[in-house]
């Protein structure tokens, strides 16, 4: 009887061996699976983020490319991409490669888009990274000058404003007011000790040494200075290298032998010109303030000279005064007024009487006026005045001219501006007396910035990053 139950204990003890030992061997096997996956899955998220730094080497490479061949989107080569290099660490050994493709800019634009690959030898896996590199255009402000400037009330301005010299501002900026000047003696206050950026618009600021109130009724992102002057050189568009290219490759006009040309830009992708064979006299009642260069700067007759395609460079060039008005779709000009040699009695002008509009506002649309004097807005102008464009005035001003009271069109409603204002001298559009337009909006076009117009100034010549985005 004994025995008989020592046999049936061990029966049963071999059969919870045999139980236990295949719980144990499959927890093994699944320790061992479960061990394997992870091991597999830690090399490969090591080789994504190996990749993904191989990646992000070979957007460093092409950033430094570009600042040492800022024109070369082939990587030092002739033919199309993608473009592979070897990926290397400080030994030399062979660790992975990059594969890049460069997309150039559209014409008129400075932005590249550049899309690494990256991977391990022998490995599959791969990381992407796109990124979008520019060079800022020197259209980074709604209004910039190289002179004191004093905005009136009724101005709105949408968009940075800076000077070299001090700003009296008394309308609303809804961006950010700076200027390179500490303090100044303002000539409109009248020659008061000034902040560089100050408002006379409800109560004074005071002057300094006192503490300056925020004021975010009329400075609603706030007022900054002093800062850096901005180079006012770098706005000085190489007006000797646009003619050379209108020239050859644009549309070149030489002296009309009269007064200049009117052009009329066209929603068909051509622009009609004409010669201004006289201007509209001021009425006997009209009187000035004296300024030299003082007129009507408005269209009395013309004769025809023809209708152009607006060239593949979009640069058309007059060695004349020129009246410009009319719309766009889908261009990209600029239009110059200079000749040579430059001087001060022959510089030429650029007027806006009529509006001269964009289409499209998403920056297939972009307008530049490029005047080696003064921008005018003449006498008999639109009531309600647009202009899209960014302006340009080199050694004069951007503006309308002093019409007295007494003028016929004397007083204007409203000037929309969509772009930006560069100006040598005083900016202006209205007057103390209530003459010029009642309401001026300026607008900024942040589309110039890193699409500027052709042969637009450049900031520098550095691409800056835009975007970063990782891509699969």
């Amino acid at each position: 009887m004994e025995r008989l139950l020592f046999k049936k204990k061990s029966g049963y003890l071999l059969i919870s061996v045999l139980v236990f030992g295949s719980i144990g061997a499959m927890i093994i096997g699944v320790l061992t699976t479960w061990l394997g996956t992870n091991w597999r899955a830690t090399i490969q998220v090591s080789e994504r983020e190996r990749s993904f730094q191989i990646a992000e080497a070979g957007i460093e490479y092409y950033r430094w490319h570009l600042a040492h061949s800022p024109l070369d989107f082939k990587d030092g080569t002739t033919v199309a991409g993608p473009y592979v290099h070897e990926f290397r660490d400080r030994d030399n050994n062979l660790i992975g490669s990059f594969e890049l493709i460069i997309t150039p800019p559209l014409t008129g634009s400075t932005i590249v888009t550049i899309l690494s690959r990256g991977r391990v030898v022998g490995s599959t896996a791969t990381r992407a990274i796109e990124v979008k590199m520019a060079v800022p255009s020197l259209a980074k402000y709604a209004v910039v000058a190289n002179n004191v400037m004093r905005f009136g009330e009724g101005t709105v301005t949408v968009g940075p404003i800076h000077s070299n010299g001090g700003i009296r501002f008394d309308g609303v900026a809804q961006n950010l007011v700076t200027s390179a000047k500490d303090k100044y003696t303002d000539p409109d206050s009248p020659y008061e000790l000034a902040f560089g950026v100050h408002t006379h618009s409800g109560s004074d600021d005071p002057s300094p040494p006192a503490s300056m109130p925020s004021r975010v009724d009329v400075f609603q992102s706030g007022r900054l200075f002093p800062l850096p002057a901005v180079d006012f050189s770098g706005f000085t568009a190489d007006l000797a290298q646009i003619k050379t290219d209108a020239q050859f490759t644009g549309k070149y006009f030489g002296s009309s032998g009269s007064l200049g040309y009117n052009i009329i830009l066209k929603t068909d992708n051509t622009f009609d010109v004409k010669k201004v064979t006289s201007l509209v006299s001021p009425d006997s009642n009209c009187s000035t303030d004296g300024t030299t260069g003082w007129g009507t700067w408005s269209i009395g007759n013309t004769s025809a000279v023809g209708n152009y395609p607006i060239p593949a460079n979009g640069l058309i060039f007059a060695e004349d005064n020129v009246w410009v008005e009319g719309q766009i779709n889908n261009s990209r000009v600029t239009i110059v007024a200079a000749t040579f040699p430059e001087t001060t009695n022959t510089s030429k002008s650029i007027t806006i009487n009529k509006d001269v509009l964009y289409t499209n506002y998403d920056g297939r649309d972009v307008i530049s006026l490029i005047a080696q004097k003064d921008i005018n807005v003449g006498q008999v102008s639109d009531n309600d005045l647009r202009i899209d464009a960014a302006l340009v005035a080199k050694n004069g001003r951007a503006g309308r001219y002093y019409y007295s009271t007494s003028c016929d069109y004397n007083s204007r409603n409203s000037l929309t501006l969509y772009g930006m204002i560069a100006t040598n001298n005083r900016y202006g559009f209205a007057y103390t007396n209530g003459t010029g337009y009642d309401t001026r909006n300026l607008i900024y076009d942040g589309n110039l910035l890193y699409g500027p117009p052709p042969s637009f100034p450049l900031t520098a010549e550095n691409y800056v990053v835009i975007s970063w985005r990782e891509v699969r």
